[in-house]
Parts: structure tokens; sequence; C-alpha cells
């Protein structure tokens, strides 16, 4: 069969059998995305199953809709009726067609992570609730981790035995309260609420497995234990289902995945049949073999041992530094080496960091050297403030339940709107048990709020109200353009005139053109349909693949991409692995898979480096060499020693001091923290970028106020924070 011809032979046994469950077990750089998509292709070739009755799940949009676009090429434009794309947005995709079945409304809004801290922000101080010093964000991941186990609020509330999970737990409970009030599902309810549906109504489930008579999952080690449920209810006798992926690249346990999933498919699924592709057809022998000498020592895993026809290649060169900022020196220096000597482009190169404060120092050298880069899921577009805030708008346009959306922009731009008074507006919905959109109609009843107040509530209801209308009126594009010509968001940006500002103007300017972009390939779309597809967007969903600048990135940002060159940074006990004082040895298990996967991403050439010292958490760190490094196969690896002379050494200072604008004194204290001053642009490494408000006091007891773009006005102890001007 023609379709067949550009596979080995592994992958053609894989492919073409279909004869009950199966697991295929491919290993990194073995052509899995290849082997799914010539699978549904064939499956769609034997004519035995209709498009819409192929269920196709990925992990992110990119995926699924190269995926599609390569199957649409192989069989033709009937491939566009398979039911393909994240878990996420096909759940919500039926979500929306069994809404009122759950007591929900179609248009229900979907919380990102932002929202949903916000909202458990705001029931912190609605009942004045404070848990051992625990912020909403860890509150929020908290109840998350609680979702993914399929622990319901019900459920936790009558486990819960300390007071902190008492109060975890009636922060839980009000937390779906309101988001059913608001008629709004957050990312975790999208995966926990078709398993309510399935459970409550079986004629719904009977439907559904009707429908889908062959079910295909790509990532399927990163599933979590509500994915894996749902498959296990959308599956009988009658269903086909093949699962694809790779043990040793199951690197999200921190977020709910389950490497069990993958270990006990044959014990859960009767007469399952395995496949393994282990041929590599990216990395070099050298890479591969010192990829498996890191993680054979996994005890939790599936035996295989990839191996490639590639040639040997380079061996992967280690690379000693003093401290982050020679390690960020010698990085750029390298970088510049291997794309002016081997004519490499700047987007063959990847620096890959456990964590995301690393990438400062690499920035800095990079913008030194001349070095264009890109960051891969740093701020994504769709969490930016400007953006949120537009979209906001849209979002009480289709829902006028979202509160939270409300919120945000009640004084965005500003009207005068006061918190004093909101909260009295808000207590007045909450005692007549009805939505605060509706309040607003109301708000000369909430006699405590000023006339002069009632009548800015009064004009942003009736231009809310004038959008509604417009809505089912005007195309998306034209609505979202005259929405913001009228507040003026764009113009406010362009004359406050500072580099935020325009960086803000340039970005709502784009969010128009992606929004015209969208009703050009979509003209039938509605407001609905753009907001579901937005609200599911992720950061690696928006890389461009034509920007010719180098990657920095998280090793996890890094998964299922693959760069000629890659730089590993940082590889030092307590940074990778991030921990060394591991409890739980499959936590360990999982940051070597993460060391494994961050190996597996090069083609040609590998650098590892890792630094004596590190400034972290307000002081200088000494940590040995990553426990990975020595597990490496001594044969694969050789040490770089830079040049050791005076002369080499006054020059590197010379270069830093330049750079970094002075390093650390006596003490441990970054001289160049001495610069702060109010409307500074700063870097937290917790709480990423903010600016500062204002600044008290002098020394050690220095105290500056930040206003941080995610996490809200934080007061820091200038020394301790280790704040960095950017």
């Amino acid at each position: 069969m023609k379709l067949l011809e550009n596979l080995n032979q592994d992958q053609k046994v894989a492919v073409t059998y279909n004869e009950g469950p199966h697991m295929i077990v491919a290993g990194a750089g073995s052509g899995k995305t290849r082997v799914l998509t010539y699978k549904i292709a064939y499956v769609l070739a034997q004519k035995k199953y209709e498009p819409n009755q192929l269920l196709a799940l990925t992990f992110t949009n990119k995926a699924a809709n190269e995926m599609k676009e390569r199957i649409i090429s192989l069989v033709g434009k009937k491939a566009q009726n398979i039911w393909m794309g994240t878990f996420h947005s096909i759940f919500a995709r039926i979500l929306r067609a069994e809404a009122e079945k759950l007591g929900y409304r179609s248009n229900f809004s979907i919380y990102d992570r932002e929202d949903s801290i916000s909202l458990v922000t705001n029931i912190l101080n609605a009942f004045e609730i404070e848990i051992d010093g625990m912020s909403p964000n860890a509150i929020h991941h908290k109840i998350s981790q609680l979702k993914n186990r399929m622990i319901l609020e019900e459920d936790y509330l009558k486990t819960a035995k300390s007071s902190v999970e008492k109060k975890i737990a009636a922060v839980y409970v009000e937390y779906q309260k309101r988001l059913k009030a608001n008629n709004s599902m957050d990312f975790d309810d999208l995966l926990l609420k078709p398993i309510e549906l399935f459970t409550r109504h079986h004629k719904i489930l009977q439907h559904y497995r009707a429908q889908f008579k062959y079910i295909l999952v790509d990532e399927f080690q990163d599933t979590n234990k509500a994915q894996y449920e749902v498959l296990k209810m959308l599956y009988n006798r009658f269903v086909k289902i093949c699962v694809v992926g790779d043990d040793s690249q199951s690197i999200y346990g921190w977020r709910g995945a389950e490497l069990e999933n993958m270990l006990n498919f044959e014990k859960d699924f009767p007469k399952v049949k395995i496949f393994k592709l282990e041929q590599n057809y990216r990395s070099t022998k050298t890479i591969l073999k010192a990829a498996h000498s890191l993680i054979k020592n996994n005890v939790k895993q599936i035996p295989k041992e990839l191996w490639t026809e590639n040639p040997d290649g380079e061996k992967i060169t280690l690379v000693r530094c003093s401290d982050e900022k020679d390690e960020a020196f010698q990085i750029a220096r390298l970088v510049k080496k291997e794309i002016t000597s081997h004519k490499r482009k700047m987007s063959d190169v990847a620096i890959l960091y456990r964590i995301n404060v690393q990438s400062r120092a690499h920035e800095e050298a990079l913008i030194r050297e001349k070095l264009p880069y890109k960051i891969v899921g740093g701020l994504e577009f769709y969490r930016r403030k400007e953006i949120k805030d537009i979209i906001g708008y849209l979002r009480v346009f289709a829902n006028q339940e979202d509160e939270e959306s409300l919120l945000r922009i009640m004084n965005f731009p500003q009207r005068g709107i006061g918190n004093t008074s909101i909260s009295k507006m808000i207590d007045f919905a909450r005692r007549l048990n009805i939505s605060l959109f509706t309040t607003m109609s109301r708000i000369f009843e909430v006699i405590e709020v000023k006339e002069r107040i009632q009548k800015n509530v009064k004009q942003f209801k009736l231009l809310l109200d004038k959008y509604i209308e417009l809505k089912d009126k005007l195309s998306l594009s034209e609505l979202t353009s005259a929405l913001v010509d009228e507040l003026g968001i764009a113009k406010m940006y362009k004359e406050e005139n500072t580099p935020e500002s325009k960086m803000r103007y340039a970005n709502v300017q784009e969010l128009l053109k992606a929004i015209q972009d969208y009703n050009d390939k979509n003209p039938k779309a509605t407001i609905d349909d753009y907001l579901a597809e937005v609200s599911l967007i992720s950061g690696i969903d928006q890389l461009k693949e034509t920007d010719n600048a180098v990657r920095l990135m998280t090793v996890h940002s890094a998964k299922g991409l693959e760069f000629p060159i890659v730089f590993l940074t940082g590889c030092e006990e307590d940074i990778f692995p991030l921990n060394p004082k591991f409890d739980e040895d499959s936590r360990l298990e999982e940051e070597r898979r993460l060391f494994f996967v961050a190996l597996t991403r090069a083609k040609e050439k590998v650098y590892i480096s890792y630094a004596r010292s590190r400034y972290r958490f307000g002081e200088v760190a000494y940590q040995a060499r990553s426990r990975f490094i020595e597990e490496l196969d001594p044969e694969t690896t050789e040490e770089l020693y830079r040049e050791g002379s005076r002369r080499s050494r006054r020059r590197r200072k010379s270069y830093y001091d330049e750079l970094y604008q002075g390093g650390f004194n006596e003490d441990g204290f970054d001289e160049h923290q001495r610069s702060l001053r109010v409307g500074s642009r700063v870097v937290h490494e917790m709480f990423g970028q903010g600016k500062i408000l204002a600044i008290e006091g002098q020394g050690d007891s220095q105290k500056v106020t930040v206003a941080f773009e995610q996490y809200g006005t934080k007061l820091l102890v200038a020394k301790l924070a280790n704040l960095r001007i950017i």
C-alpha cells in the first residue's frame, strides 16, 4: 500500500494493527507523530470508519492542527471531520453541547490559571480567611491537585482533619459554588465534568460510545487520573483504542500526570498488544548512548533501548563555570562560535534551564553579544494584562454571569468605581441571590453607593448592553475594533509613551490582527467559538518556527521540540534535580526523565553547564554538580576548560562588571540593587516582572513595594528579595 511506503517495518506493523486495544511505546525521536498520523490515515483509507467516528486526543493545539493538516494531505478533505484536538478542547465541545444536563448554559466561560487564582483571592478576602501564610496561588494549586486526583469538594470537606485542610476545604467548596454561579468552569472541570455527565446520564454515555468507534491518544504518558477514567468510560468491546506514548518522557507528575496509566494499560484493557518503536531518527549515536546510560537508572519503566543509523557525532561537552554570570558568558560565546564557525541559524540553538529564573543571566549575555533570542513559555501572549482586559470584555458580552471578568473590566479603563462601592454591590448581589451584572441595573437600590458612582455604574452598564446587542450583528473583528476604539485603549497606551505602554499598544494591535485573521478563516464563527478556542491556547501553540532567534525555555517547554544544538544549563544538585533531598523515589525518577528529555531534544550537539556557586534566594549557594552528569557514560562526555590565565580572568571580570553593573559585595549583596528607585522595572525569582511603587528605609532593612504583573502588590525586604532591574 502506497500510504505505508515511508514507514519502517516496526512502524508499519503498529500502523496496520487494528484487532483490539494496543499501546505503541514510542521512544524519543522514533517517529511517534508520524506513526499516529499514518495510523489515522490508514484507518480512514480502509473505509471501515467514518471520519467523525474517530476521536483523536493530543496535548497541544499545535500538535492537533499539524497532525490534522498532514492527514488531510494523505487522505483528502474528509479528514476534516475527525474529532481531533486536546483533551480539554474536545471535552469542552462535548460539555457545551450537554451543558444544560449539568446545570450550566452552553456559553459558559473557561477560567485559566490567573482567573482561577483571582477567584480564590476574592473568596479569601470576602470570608477573611488566612491559611498559614499560603498564597492564593498555593491554595489554587492544592485545589487543582485535588481535582486531578478526582477528589471533589464535598468529599474533601468530609475527610479534612487539620485546621489548614478544613480552611482549604471551605475555600474549595465556595470556589466550586462561585464557578457554577458564574456559569464558568476551570481547566480541571473540563476533565471532571464529562465524568459527572457520563455517570449521571447513561444514555449520553451510550451516545458518545456509539459516536466514537475508534479512540486514539497521543502522549499517553501525560494523562492524569481523570483523563484515564473518561477513556475507560468511553471504551467497550465495540470500540477500538490505541494509545501512543513514552514512559521515559513522563515529566508532568507535579500537575497530576500518572505514569501508572501507561504501566497499567495492559491490566485495565483486555488482550492488549504492545508495540515498541526504538529506532531514533533525531539524535547521534553518542547522544543516545548518553541518554540510555542515564535513564536505565530508573526502576519504573518499560524496558527499551533506542538505536540509530545516524553518525556517532560529537561528544557531549561539559562546561564548568564559576557562577551564573560566568555560565551565561561562556554559553553566549559558544553560541556565537556555533553560529559563525558552523554556519548555523540562530533558531538551531536552544538554551534549556530547569527553572525560569535562570533565564535572566542568559538574556543579558545574549543582548551583550547582539544575539537575538526568543523566550518560549514565558509570559504567554493571551495572559498579558492588556490582552486579558480586552478578552474580559468579550467574555462578559458572551456570558453576563462571569463575575470575575466583570470585576476585571469594571475599572478598565478607569471610570471611578472604587473598591468600596464594588464590595457593596457584591454584598447586595449576594443578599438577593442575583448576579453582579443584574445588580448594576439596580444600582440605585444600593443606597450606600454615592450618586456620582451610581451614574458611573449606569454608564458602564449601558456600554455593556450596547455591545451585547451588537455581538450578533457585527463580526467579531468589527465588534472588537469598535470596542477598543470607543474605550480609547490603544490611544491611552500610545499617549503614555513609555517603553511599557508602547509594548502594550503593540500587543493590542497584534490582538486585533489575530482576531481579524480568525474572522477571515472562520467567517461564521461566533464570539463563543472564539472564546472557546482562545481560552485553551498554550504558550507552545504560539511558537513561530520562522523566528530566527536563539530559543530560551525550560526543559518542560522543550518537550516535543528538537534542535541541532542544545545547551543544558544549571546542572547542579538543588537545581537539576531540583531538590536532592527526595522523600519519594518517584520524584527523583521524574527529574531523571526530565534530564533525559533535555538530552534527546538535541540532534547533533549537547553542551551541559554547571556552576560552582549560584546566587539564589538572596544568598550565594555552593552546590555539587548534578548526579545526572555522573550517571552519563564517561565515553560520551568531554570537559571544556576555558583559558585560565590572569589576563583572561581580568578580561572576563571586566565583561561581567560592564554587563551586570557590578558584582556581589562582601555581604553577598548585589551591588546594582543600590540603584533601585520608584518606577524601576524589576524581576523577582518567584513573582516575575513588576514595577517599584515605593521604597522605604536604607541598608539591610530597606523595603520596597512592587506591583507584579501576575501576583499583585508585594512588600519585600530589598536585600532578601534579590530584585533585578530590567
